[in-house]
């Protein structure tokens, strides 16, 4: 599994690769998220778009993310969730938990329309890829 990171506007998108199934590499999520929140980025997009399965042990790291994340006042949102994760995270009601959205435009345009920035201020992307 591996994590790009994608930060626009403070508004940081983890795009997942592969499946969450405990061990340290799902543990390492949890860990990049602190290390978001440790540089003041505190909304958060877990772009699910390549994670087909996820553990009990990768439920604990998206509510343990959640709970860093609130206590700081941040926000975690999902896109692009296959039906078998929304089905897992509805069999264990932690739905009420997060954000879903069909993609990720709709999940950043949702933190702008919270908070608008006006139009002159052009997004610009820095990508970097991190392997966990």
């Amino acid at each position: 599994m591996h994590v790009g990171v994608k930060i626009l506007d403070n508004v940081a998108i983890l795009t997942i690769y592969g499946n969450l199934m405990g061990g340290p590499e799902t543990s390492a999520l949890h860990e990049k998220v602190r290390h978001l929140i440790a540089d003041d980025i505190t909304d958060i997009i877990l772009d699910l778009h390549a994670v087909r399965w996820v553990s009990s042990a990768g439920l604990g790291v998206f509510l343990g993310c959640y709970t860093s994340l609130k206590r700081e006042n941040g926000t975690l949102k999902m896109a692009h969730a296959s039906d078998k994760v929304i089905q897992i995270l509805e069999i264990t009601q932690l739905t009420p938990f997060f954000k879903m959205f069909e993609t990720v435009e709709t999940a950043l345009s949702s933190f702008h329309t919270e908070f608008p920035l006006p139009i002159e201020h052009a997004p610009s992307w820095h990508t970097k890829f991190h392997h966990i």
